[in-house]
């Protein structure tokens, strides 16, 4: 690719996301030209107990709907339902949502039909989604909802259904924990050295296990001079939360959407 194509080149950016899930995100950067450093914020393990998971495959008769959320969501409950001695033919009575396109490619794959992709990835749009689906909100009176997921998520979307007067089953499929032996200062003199140029946030978790691994509430100094990317309004409110400004936001809420947008700014 020529040089004038490449708006990232010379530009140094902080990747704060999973490093299993990074690759592909750094790869677009990359392809823009920039050098990307990683500095994964978050991990996936295992939830503390699968009890609760168990119980609910063991039972998945009793559920109208299954909701998977994100590609960790579903690698994670695939996993236990085979663990279980099931597979994908077992939810073949459920009616199934899928929040993004990796999501939902990630359950085809497996061989698991998707009956609703909303278009908007938060909470609010979910629940529109199955409103409009299933001919009105009164519809959701009854209904029983499966929803493995992070131990701890934001909880719109199971309020919101449950008001309605559905029944939802959070269980928490994996947890997202700080990685350990991070080398904060490293981290710290090339902010300080004025080494980056941007750093992403694509989960609130990665804003807030930053901000912890700083030991800090208020993250603008330590962020001066470098440009704030976020890949969606929910973790934009969490970065403003210690005190950033968010200065490129996607109208997508995916990594690709993200890296065009981040190119986009600098292009500028």
């Amino acid at each position: 690719m020529p040089e004038k194509a490449l708006p990232l080149l010379h530009r140094t950016i902080l990747v704060t996301r999973a490093r299993a899930q990074a690759e592909e995100f750094a790869h677009q950067l990359e392809e823009y030209g920039a050098r990307v450093i990683q500095c994964p914020m978050i991990e996936i393990v295992e939830p503390d107990s699968y009890e609760a998971l168990d119980e609910a495959i063991g039972n998945l008769y009793g559920y109208d709907w299954l909701i998977l959320t994100s590609t960790n969501g579903v690698a994670h409950f695939l996993k236990r339902l085979n663990f279980n001695g099931l597979d994908a033919s077992a939810l073949d009575d459920l009616r199934v949502c899928a929040i993004g396109e990796r999501t939902t490619e990630a359950l085809r794959e497996a061989s698991v039909h998707v009956d609703i992709v909303p278009e908007d990835f938060k909470a609010e749009g979910v629940f529109h989604a199955l409103e409009t689906y299933l001919g009105g909100r009164d519809k959701l009176q009854g209904q029983v909802f499966l929803l493995p997921r992070a131990a701890m998520a934001r909880d719109y979307l199971p309020h919101a259904l449950e008001t309605a007067g559905a029944r939802v089953d959070i269980v928490a499929a994996y947890r997202t924990i700080r990685p350990q032996n991070l080398d904060r200062a490293r981290i710290e003199a090339m902010l300080a050295g004025g080494g980056v140029d941007c750093i992403t946030f694509t989960s609130s978790s990665t804003v807030i296990n930053f901000a912890q691994l700083f030991d800090t509430n208020d993250l603008s100094g330590l962020l001066a001079g470098v440009n704030v990317a976020c890949i969606g309004d929910i973790t934009e409110g969490t970065a403003a939360r210690y005190n950033l400004q968010t200065d490129i936001q996607p109208a997508e809420f995916t990594t690709l959407a993200l890296a065009q947008a981040i190119a986009d700014f600098y292009s500028r």
